[in-house]
């Protein structure tokens, strides 16, 4: 169990660290768009099954986000709608949501 934890940090810095967070908000609200079905308009969604975007830490966007897109986590619904996005699209969507309030 403790190598399986160890290995789960390690995988988790090693992504942090490929993730660039210098995202463009602007950009990313463009882009955001898309996201609105489900998490809200302002990152605020109105269903619970879905989690509010809005004021996550940009780290966290954009790891998931890449984690989604490279089949490294797991949900049919966000890796479809992730794997189209490029790095840049990433840092700019993190950079919008975690700016939100």
């Amino acid at each position: 169990m403790k190598t399986l934890l160890n290995l789960s940090v390690a995988v988790l810095f090693s992504t942090l660290a490929s993730v660039s967070f210098a995202g463009d908000a602007a950009a990313g609200k463009a882009k955001s768009m898309t996201c609105a079905g489900c998490h809200g308009a302002n990152g605020i969604s109105n269903n619970p099954m879905w989690p509010n975007l809005a004021g996550q830490k940009q780290a966290y966007l954009a790891s998931s986000l890449q984690m989604y897109r490279d089949g490294r986590r797991k949900n049919a619904m966000m890796t479809a709608m992730a794997k189209n996005l490029t790095d840049a699209d990433i840092a700019n969507l993190a950079a919008y949501y975690s700016g939100l309030k």
